[in-house]
């Protein structure tokens, strides 16, 4: 009879541990999933500040836009100096989309919000300065990140973003 009531025992602990354990991992699944959540729209949240900061260069200066059009469509007429600053612009421009890129392979980003940069840098490198830029400072990026440039710039685009502009 002891031996029967420790095996009952036994099983009415198990089962209270079932029962508990259950909307334990239960809970835990969901607050993974906000967490989840969370730090996805934190990336956004920051890439989007850090997009409009970037941008900052290209309404507050007028110099700085004439150069920027001038080098999107021959980097190599640039001068010394305008090359620079196109440089440093560009190469920023790019980190952030690399960052982006990132952040999309590793799920913070959704598809549709990567499709949305894609298509920015589609049209971006599109043009030909840009692409004689690229040439000079693809290495400054990572491999992957290189061959995703690369793939956009094979496609062939017609630069059309700022056909109006110039």
């Amino acid at each position: 009879m002891a031996v029967m009531n420790w095996e009952m025992l036994s099983a009415v602990g198990q089962l209270a541990a079932v029962f508990v354990g259950i909307p334990s991992l239960i809970y835990l699944a969901v607050q993974i999933r906000e967490q989840t959540k969370e730090r996805r729209q934190s990336a956004v949240n920051t890439l989007t500040t850090e997009w409009g900061d970037l941008t900052c260069a290209l309404h507050d200066s007028a110099e700085f836009s004439a150069i920027y059009l001038r080098g999107v469509q021959s980097f190599a007429d640039l001068d010394p100096v305008e090359k620079l600053r196109f440089s440093a612009f560009f190469n920023r421009f790019l980190n952030y989309f690399e960052g982006m890129y990132l952040a999309y392979r590793d799920g913070l980003l959704t598809a549709s919000g990567w499709g949305k940069i894609e298509r920015t840098v589609s049209d971006l490198v599109a043009y030909p300065g840009v692409q004689q830029w690229w040439v000079t400072r693809r290495h400054w990026h990572t491999e992957e990140f290189g061959r995703v440039v690369d793939e956009l710039i094979a496609r062939g685009n017609k630069p059309t973003a700022y056909g109006s502009y110039i």
